[in-house]
Parts: structure tokens; C-alpha cells; sequence
């Protein structure tokens, strides 16, 4: 038997651990508190076989409420979901564990007894041993009563004290009754006080988790309100009222705005009777003076029952025909500053409760008169208080509102500014369009203006904008004359009016006073030309143009009256305004300065064309002149040289005829003299002393030997003279000043001859070599002085540009007799001709391989007085005076080929003919 026990001990610990494990693992895996304690009670019921376990809960009206059971109804009734009155036994049972000392109550029913085991020392809060901490007591008569009827032998009682503030207070008990007598083991205390201590903390985190969930639904119920009061382009008012009125636990609601009338209404509203004065009740005086002026501490009223107000006794009569009992009120705004109110409706609401008997009880004995029988009451017409966080919540969405309905105000009265500005912004923007048409016109005249000098296309703009921007019939421009008559010049017309170009006015129709007063810068705007005060004469010829409104702006230039501007409304009369008025004043001026440009413009062209004209007389002049200074220049300089040339040849040619005449006399005396010095010394073999003294002071036999060559070098050199003499004359041709035919290869070789000098050795440059490639030329039809004369600058200028790159040779030539390495420069003049059978021309090639000329050179080298040479080394007239006689004085062609540093050559076409 014993060690039965002791297993069976075993096992009840175990089981006691499991239990406990179990419950702890409900409580981490956040179950609900409800599911949570069915599930302990079931448990508890299951390790200690008892007839009932539950959890019994206390209300805050003092009853009491059964939440969780687990029973055996065959041995005792259920109790679950049960309310107890909060009669005296309650308040007894709650006064006995209401303190912060954890204690436990065990009931013997048979033995009247109880006993009360405390958990903590009731001074210290210390936890007590588990031996002696058990007092027994008697128990009361009327509780003996109590349990006796509920058919309890045996009863353990634990408070529940959730361990979630400094101050817990007492939240329930849990109950175990017993059919029969049952005594309880401490180990089982001890188990069912681990438990109840668990159940303290899930009730402690379901307490927290409650108000977790209800501040985050409090968080969204805001968050959803702000978005719907701010939600663009509109705002949710009505649907952000419906959402404050739900979440405060309200069946309807309603915004009134004070400064404009307005309300905003949602779910079931007052309904006003006939009788009331006004048609919304916010608009009663009561209404007005109590809760639109006052406010208590904390901006709101919380009403839960209106019919109990006596201020609201006059307003009740629009709450009778319904249910609304509860009236919270919040004002937008504070004291002079509240622009309004919203109003949340709350119903009064019916409720059932099953009570658990009904007690009477006996003033004497407290002993009660005991009936667990169930009974059903029903409460009509209950109110429901606001509770404060209700009130809280309230008046945070209520500021939200505020913010929201300034808003929408400032808003609307954004849109209301904005509107008037959009108004004052068309007005100014249809004033902007119509300068800006007007500038764009002027624009568009200006430019004519500037882009063109026709005066006719420039009015005809003028009058082509201005009838399009005054939207007219016609508009033209009419021009007068010195006696005050004139005619149209230009026009623009829309439609199918006649035209009036170049029609002139009657003579005589418009008086001289008129012009003058045009002249002083009058305009004249005739709005109905029937209704005028015209002259017959005017009015006749105005109707003839089926003018019936005309408006004209006069045209002044300076100091005169060029003409008018007039725009002419033709389908009907019309009114003229200041603006139009200005329009056709700003584009007469335009046409003025087109005018004047125009006159301008004709006075500095006819100045233009006689400027051009003096300067190509004067072109020409000079032109001329610089040809007769040129040809006067060829020509005294061909003249000085023949004249020279034939001089010289003159006064030479007898001198060395003389001597070239006399050499062969001299020649034969000398020869026969030296015959007879010979015989002499043949026949006198032995001379005297004298004589042979001086023979050898005069060296005799070497005279003997170098006379006769001495007489052939003055023979040779005579007759070079006479050669040179000849070329000379040649080359200068005074007899032969007409065309003649010529033997152009003889020219260029007397040219040669001449500038033999330079072309042999001198200091200056090593010896020219001189290439003639000469093809069979015929006879050629020319000026054979002015011929030569170009051979003549053409060689000179070859030879000239030989000269610079001589003298590097010679500089080349000295490093090279110093040990240094050089280069060596062969100057060379090469002259070709040949016959062109396709022109019948001859063709005179003369090139060097000197420094060469440039492209741009090139081009001036033929103009006269042009020349690349050093000062007082060149006059710049002989390559001009060549190209004029090649060109112009025998129909030829000169060109030039050169590159810088390649040499040049010129190559000369000569017609035979």
C-alpha cells in the first residue's frame, strides 16, 4: 500500500509540473484570456478530482460574474455565465480578500470551520513557510447557510490579484467546491496558487494587450479621420463625422459652423417640432448662449442622459420622437474663437441579465433567504456613460475637424481671391493682348521699315495691320499734295467694298482750316457719319465710298502735312475708342518715319549715284593717267636708251672702223719690218755693243715673238667691238620703229650679248649657264625694239633672282675650304622656243632655278610700280611695260610659273602675225 502511494505521490507531482508547464505555455503563446481559462479550470478539475472548478469574475457595479467552469453536473449544477446580486455575501467574500495580503480560504461545511492560509506576512510582505501559516476560524452561520443550499460541503477559495500595477486590485476568485467533505493537501494549495498566479499574469497581459489594441484602434480611427477630412481634391467631412460618431459608440452626428450656417449631418438627428422657433437647434438661443459662448475645463460636454439636464429642458421636445439619450458636445474652437460645434448622439440601449435568485435579507441575523432558482431581468431605457477615453478621443478628432474646416475655409477663400484675381488677371491679360497686338504691329511695321526701303510695300503693311488689329473695312492712306488735293496710294479692304486707289477728293471739299488743324496733330473720329455735322460736299463724297464711320490720324512730317491715315467702317456705324484712337496714332507715326526714311533714302542714293559716277570718272582719270605716265615712261626710257645705244654706236662705229680698217696695214708694215729686222741681222751677224744692249734691255726676241700676236688680239678685239656695236644697234632698232618681221632668236641673242657682264664670272656670282633650246622659228610680225626690251626686263629679272642664292653658293663655297661639308648651286637661265601650229603663234620660254615668288606675288607682279626688291633697286615698271607689250601691243600672252625656292619661268605668246 505504501509504496502505491508513493507512486501515486509520483505521479500527482508530475502531473502537478505538466499542469503548470501547460499553463505557462498557454500564456507565451498569447492565446485569449477566455480560452485560456476554460483550459485551466478544465486542467485543474482534471489533476485534482473535484465537482467544480470556476472562475468567478467581480464588476465594477460590485456583482459578480461566472466566466469559466468545469463541473460535474451530476453532482452539482452548472454556474457558468450566472451574475450574483452584489448582496451582502459578495461584499463580505470581496472585503475578505480585498487587501494586498494574498490569502486563501478553505470551508468545512461539516465542521463549521474555516481555515484562512496567508501567502505573505501581512506587515513585511514577506513570503510565509509553509508550515503555520494556516489560522482556523468558525465560519458564519448565514455562510454555512449559503453553501448548504448551493449543496457545497467543501470549498477552497484563491483571489486573483493581477500583478500589473504597484497597487493591484482584486480581479476575481478562483473556486473549487466539493460535493462532500474534502480536505485540501498543501501540496495541492501550493499547485492551485502556482496556477492562480498564472492566471494573474495572462489576466495582466490580457489587460495590457486590451489597451494595446484599444490605443492602436484609437490610433487608426485618427489616422483614418485625418485622411478623410484631408483627403484632396475633396473632403470626406460627412464620411470622417460617420467614423467619430461609430468609434465613440454614437448613432449619429452633426457639425454646425457658426460664422456661415452650415451643418453637416450624419445617422439619425434630432427632429425638430413644428412648434420650434428656429429650423436647426443649434440656432436656439439656449442653444447659443450656453455652448456657443461657455466652456467647461475641458472643452467638452458629456451628456449621458439630456433628459436630466434642466438647461437642455427646452430642447428636449426635439429629442422626444427618438431614441437619443446621450449627447456629447465639443466646440470647435474656444470662447470669441469657437466657429462652430460637433455634436455626437448616443442611444439609450436595453439590456438582459440572468441573476442567480433573489435575496432578502433579514436586518436582525443577516441571515438570507436563499433561492438558487434563475431569473431573467431586463433593463429598458438604460443610459451608457462616456467614458474618458471616450471624451479624450473626442476632443482630439474634434481639434482634427477645427483644423480641417479652417482649412477648407481659408481654402474658399483662397478660391474666392483667386477668382477675383483670375478676373482681374483676364481683364489685364485682354488689355496685355491687345497692347501686345498693338506692339506686335508696330513690331512687324518697324521691321518692314528696316528690311525694306520700298515705301509702297512699307504702307501698304501699315494699313494691312492696322485694318486687321481695328477688324474695319477699310483702311488707306492718303497722300496730299502742295495745293491741298491728293489721292490714295495704298489700301487694305475686307470684303467685297469697292476700292478707292488713286480716287482724289472734290476740289474745294475740304476747307484750308481743316488741313491746319490736321497740321497741328488733330484726329478726327466720326462714330455715324449721318449724324455728323458735315459739309454737303463731304458728306456726298463719303457716301459715294459707302462710308458709314471713319476714323482719321494725320501723317506730319516736320514742319508739313504729308497726308492721312483713315480707317473706314463701311457695314455699319461704329463707335471709335481712345485705344484704337491710339493704335492709328502710333502707326501714322511709324508711316511718318517710313516716309522720311524712304526720302532719305532716295536723297543718298541720287547722292550714291553721282558719287559713284565722279569716282568711276575719276577712276577712269586716273586709270589714264597712270597709262600715260606709264607709256610716257616706256617711252622716253625706250627713247634714252635708243638714243644711247645709237650714240654710242655712233661714236664708236667710226673709231673702230678707223682702227679695224687700219690693223691689216698696220699688220702687213709690221710684218715687213720684222723681214727686214731679220735681213739685218742676217747680213750684220756682229751688232755693236749698243745695239745689243739695248736688245736685251728691250728683249728683242720676245717682241720678235709676241708682236704678231699682240696685232691678232687687237684684230679679234676690234672686231668684237664692232660685233657689240652691231648688236647695239640692233637691239635699239631707231630704223626700225614699225612692225616688221623679225628673227626673234638674233633679239635674244644681242640681248645676251648685252648682259654678257653679268651673265660671266664676278664677285658676286659664279658663271650664269645659259641653256638655248631653239626650235626653226619663222619670221614674227613685231616691234623688234620693244621685243628686245622684253627679253631685256625678263632676263635682268632671271638673273636677279640667281643673285641670292650665289651669294649663299659663295658662303657654301667658304665652309667648304674651311673642312666643312656645302652644298653647290649651278645658276642656270633656260630659253626654248618652238612654233604653236594651232594659234599660229610662237612660243618664248625663259626660266631660271632661282628663289622663286609666292601665289600671292604672283598676282601684282604685272601691276605697275609693283616690285619685290630693295629700295633704289627697282621701279616697278618693267614686268607692266612688258605685259603691255605682249598684250596690248601685240595681242599676245605673258604668264608666270612659280613656286618659292623653284625658280620661275615666263612663258611669252607672240601671234607671227
Amino acid at each position: 500500500m505504501k509504496s502505491d502511494d508513493c507512486i501515486t505521490n509520483q505521479e500527482k507531482i508530475f502531473d502537478q509540473e505538466t499542469l503548470l508547464q501547460r499553463t505557462i505555455n498557454r500564456i507565451r503563446k498569447n492565446l485569449e484570456l477566455q480560452k485560456i481559462l476554460e483550459a485551466v479550470v478544465i486542467d485543474i478539475r482534471s489533476f485534482l478530482p473535484t465537482d467544480r472548478i470556476m472562475v468567478y469574475r467581480f464588476e465594477p457595479d460590485g456583482s459578480g460574474k461566472v466566466i469559466a467552469e468545469s463541473v460535474c453536473e451530476e453532482k452539482l449544477p452548472s454556474l457558468l455565465g450566472l451574475n450574483f446580486l452584489a448582496d451582502n455575501m459578495l461584499a463580505h467574500i470581496k472585503e475578505m480578500f480585498a487587501h494586498k495580503t494574498r490569502q486563501r480560504v478553505i470551508v468545512d461545511v461539516a465542521a463549521g470551520k474555516m481555515g484562512v492560509s496567508l501567502l505573505e506576512h501581512p506587515e513585511t510582505g514577506e513570503i510565509l513557510p509553509g508550515d503555520g501559516n494556516v489560522q482556523i476560524r468558525p465560519v458564519d452561520a448565514w455562510h454555512l447557510e449559503y453553501l448548504k443550499a448551493m449543496g457545497i460541503q467543501s470549498s477552497l477559495v484563491i483571489p486573483i490579484f493581477p500583478q500589473h500595477s504597484d497597487e493591484p486590485s482584486l480581479w476575481g476568485l478562483l473556486v473549487l467546491h466539493h460535493s462532500q467533505p474534502r480536505s485540501i493537501l498543501k501540496r495541492e494549495l501550493r499547485a492551485l496558487q502556482q496556477l492562480t498566479d498564472q492566471i494573474a499574469i495572462a489576466i495582466a497581459h490580457s489587460q495590457l494587450s486590451q489597451q494595446i489594441d484599444i490605443e492602436q484602434q484609437r490610433q487608426v480611427i485618427i489616422n483614418q479621420v485625418i485622411t478623410q477630412l484631408h483627403s484632396l481634391p475633396t473632403r470626406q467631412l460627412r464620411e470622417a463625422l460617420a467614423t467619430t460618431a461609430l468609434a465613440l459608440r454614437g448613432c449619429g452626428g452633426r457639425i454646425y459652423l457658426q460664422s456661415t450656417g452650415e451643418l453637416h449631418t450624419w445617422g439619425e438627428q434630432p427632429q425638430l417640432p413644428q412648434s420650434f422657433p428656429h429650423s436647426l437647434i443649434e440656432q436656439h438661443p439656449c442653444w447659443q448662449q450656453h455652448w456657443m459662448t461657455e466652456s467647461p475645463q475641458e472643452g467638452i460636454w458629456a451628456i449621458s442622459d439630456l433628459y436630466q439636464e434642466s438647461e437642455l429642458s427646452v430642447l428636449a421636445a426635439a429629442f422626444e420622437q427618438t431614441k437619443i439619450r446621450g449627447l456629447l458636445l465639443i466646440p470647435l474652437g474656444y470662447h470669441q474663437n469657437c466657429m462652430g460645434v460637433m455634436s455626437i448622439f448616443r442611444h439609450e440601449s436595453d439590456s438582459e441579465i440572468v441573476w442567480v435568485g433573489k435575496y432578502q435579507q433579514n436586518p436582525q441575523n443577516h441571515l438570507p433567504q436563499i433561492s438558487f432558482q434563475t431569473c431573467q431581468e431586463e433593463k429598458k431605457a438604460q443610459v451608457k456613460e462616456w467614458r474618458q477615453e471616450e471624451i479624450s478621443l473626442g476632443q482630439i478628432l474634434a481639434q482634427h475637424f477645427l483644423m480641417a474646416i479652417q482649412q477648407q475655409q481659408t481654402y474658399y477663400q483662397l478660391q474666392s481671391r483667386n477668382c477675383k484675381l483670375k478676373q482681374q488677371v483676364e481683364l489685364k491679360t485682354a488689355e496685355l493682348k491687345k497692347h501686345l497686338l498693338i506692339a506686335n504691329a508696330i513690331k512687324i511695321v518697324s521691321e518692314q521699315i528696316r528690311g525694306t526701303l520700298d515705301l509702297k510695300i512699307t504702307l501698304q503693311t501699315i494699313v494691312r495691320e492696322v485694318r486687321k488689329l481695328l477688324n474695319t473695312d477699310r483702311v488707306l492712306i492718303y497722300q496730299l499734295f502742295d495745293n491741298l488735293e491728293g489721292e490714295v496710294i495704298v489700301e487694305d479692304i475686307h470684303g467685297n467694298w469697292q476700292s478707292v486707289l488713286a480716287i482724289k477728293a472734290p476740289p474745294n471739299c475740304f476747307p484750308n482750316e481743316q488741313a491746319l488743324q490736321y497740321f497741328r496733330g488733330r484726329t478726327r473720329a466720326i462714330n455715324n457719319v449721318a449724324t455728323a455735322s458735315l459739309s454737303p460736299c463731304h458728306l456726298e463724297f463719303l457716301d459715294s465710298l459707302e462710308i458709314k464711320a471713319n476714323l482719321i490720324v494725320p501723317i506730319n512730317m516736320g514742319d508739313y502735312l504729308w497726308g492721312l491715315l483713315i480707317a473706314h467702317q463701311c457695314e455699319a456705324p461704329r463707335n471709335w475708342h481712345e485705344d484704337e484712337i491710339d493704335l492709328l496714332k502710333q502707326l501714322a507715326d511709324q508711316a511718318a518715319i517710313a516716309i522720311q526714311q524712304s526720302q532719305l533714302y532716295e536723297a543718298t542714293r541720287q547722292a550714291e549715284v553721282e558719287a559713284k559716277t565722279k569716282a568711276r570718272l575719276l577712276g577712269q582719270a586716273i586709270y589714264d593717267l597712270q597709262q600715260t605716265q606709264t607709256q610716257l615712261i616706256q617711252s622716253e626710257k625706250m627713247s634714252s636708251l635708243g638714243q644711247l645705244v645709237a650714240g654710242v654706236a655712233h661714236e664708236i662705229n667710226n673709231p673702230v672702223n678707223f682702227i679695224y680698217g687700219n690693223l691689216s696695214h698696220a699688220v702687213g708694215y709690221t710684218e715687213q719690218i720684222l723681214e727686214l729686222l731679220h735681213l739685218y741681222q742676217k747680213q750684220y751677224p756682229q751688232a755693236t755693243p749698243e745695239i745689243d744692249s739695248k736688245s736685251q734691255e728691250i728683249d728683242l726676241e720676245f717682241i720678235i715673238a709676241d708682236l704678231p700676236k699682240i696685232m691678232s688680239s687687237m684684230t679679234i678685239g676690234a672686231e668684237r667691238i664692232r660685233s657689240i656695236v652691231l648688236s647695239l644697234r640692233n637691239f635699239s632698232r631707231l630704223d626700225e620703229a614699225d612692225m616688221k618681221p623679225v628673227n626673234l632668236h638674233e633679239g635674244i641673242d644681242n640681248t645676251l650679248l648685252i648682259l654678257q657682264h653679268r651673265i660671266n664670272p664676278n664677285t658676286s656670282c659664279p658663271d650664269i649657264e645659259v641653256i638655248k633650246k631653239y626650235g626653226d622659228l619663222p619670221l614674227v610680225e613685231c616691234y623688234a625694239g620693244q621685243i628686245n626690251q622684253v627679253f631685256m626686263n625678263i632676263l635682268t629679272n632671271a638673273i636677279d633672282a640667281l643673285e641670292p642664292l650665289c651669294e649663299q653658293n659663295i658662303a657654301m663655297e667658304n665652309l667648304e675650304s674651311q673642312g666643312k661639308n656645302s652644298c653647290h648651286f649651278t645658276p642656270q637661265i633656260s630659253i626654248s622656243t618652238h612654233v604653236c601650229h594651232q594659234k599660229n603663234s610662237v612660243i618664248i620660254r625663259i626660266a631660271d632655278n632661282g628663289i622663286g615668288m609666292s601665289e600671292e606675288v604672283q598676282k601684282l607682279i604685272f601691276d605697275p610700280f609693283f616690285t619685290t626688291k630693295a629700295v633704289g633697286k627697282g621701279t616697278g615698271l618693267g614686268l607692266a611695260i612688258t605685259y603691255k607689250i605682249v598684250v596690248e601691243k601685240h595681242n599676245g600672252v605673258i604668264k608666270c610659273t612659280s613656286q618659292p625656292s623653284q625658280g620661275t619661268e615666263m612663258a611669252i605668246e607672240i601671234p607671227i602675225k
